[in-house]
């Protein structure tokens, strides 16, 4: 599951899906939404989790931040249930340093490159903010790779030389930049830069460890699924907006992705457990495949 839990965010990041006007098609804009705070807001997510029973909760935004006192109370009963909890941040604020104490709460921090192009992209979450941020916690980075920065020769590689030596930071996430159909943004990057900048970090991740890079998600980048019928993360994540009612669907692009040049991080690793065969024989793939069928039936 993953809950967009507040509309707000200090941030105006240029290709930020979450605020472009298809991302929540019929719903309206992200921003125009009803939201909740304090005690509405906890009990209302604690009761959907109850509902849903996910394995996995992403709480994202807008910038989750924005609610901290309130996921000062919620984090602690998610951690009670047995839920493992990934925050995405910008990291604008300071991480509250209890946090860190948190029993399966993973905290991911986005980065857009380095510091000239992630400070002019995301002010006020600059650098400075950020490193001071993230003091004595545990951190996953999360970068997504854009055509201005990924036909810079070198850049990735400062970029993670710069991260791998923070000792806050325990890996490494890249992500390519994902455009709706049609969209003509500078982001977007062409077949060949998008091939060269895979090829690149697979050979970078030989010296950085931190870069989670493995094979299977190098596969999946360069044969992402046709559509979100084919994509095992659509298909198996809930993504709830700010209203916490309304879907965003068909991912959690939301609007209408143009899965042939998918970046997602997630989709291509669960694209890589999906052709994973069982003793060798049987990919998993078909064997999620079947079990959707029979619960879509059940639901019916």
């Amino acid at each position: 599951m993953s809950i967009e839990i507040t509309r707000e965010c200090p941030l105006r990041c240029p290709g930020c899906y979450a605020y472009e006007p298809e991302h929540l098609q019929d719903n309206g804009l992200l921003r125009d939404l009803t939201d909740f705070k304090g005690d509405d807001l906890v009990t209302n997510v604690l009761d959907l989790v109850k509902k849903h029973k996910p394995l996995h909760l992403s709480i994202v935004g807008g910038e989750p931040l924005v609610r901290f006192r309130e996921l000062d109370i919620l984090l602690p009963k998610l951690s009670e249930l047995g839920i493992a909890v990934q925050l995405v941040t910008s990291a604008v604020r300071e991480i509250p340093k209890a946090w860190a104490k948190i029993k399966g709460l993973y905290i991911v921090v986005s980065i857009d490159g380095l510091q000239p192009e992630h400070d002019a992209r995301r002010k006020p979450a600059t650098y400075e903010r950020i490193l001071r941020n993230i003091q004595d916690q545990t951190i996953t980075v999360h970068c997504t790779v854009t055509s201005q920065t990924a036909q810079r020769e070198g850049y990735y590689e400062e970029f993670l030389a710069f991260w791998s030596a923070r000792p806050e930071v325990k890996k490494i996430w890249i992500s390519l930049f994902t455009p709706q159909i049609g969209a003509e943004a500078e982001e977007i990057l062409s077949p060949i830069v998008r091939k060269n900048i895979i090829t690149e970090l697979a050979e970078l991740r030989k010296r950085f460890p931190k870069l989670v890079l493995p094979n299977s998600v190098v596969e999946g980048y360069l044969n992402p699924p046709k559509s979100p019928d084919e994509c095992i993360f659509a298909r198996t994540t809930l993504n709830l907006t700010a209203d916490l009612a309304s879907r965003v669907t068909p991912c959690q692009f939301g609007g209408t992705p143009d899965c042939s040049q998918c970046g997602c991080i997630a989709s291509a690793g669960l694209a890589a457990v999906g052709s994973w065969k069982l003793f060798n024989i049987i990919p998993l793939r078909s064997i999620y495949n079947a079990s959707d069928r029979i619960g879509q039936t059940f639901r019916r």
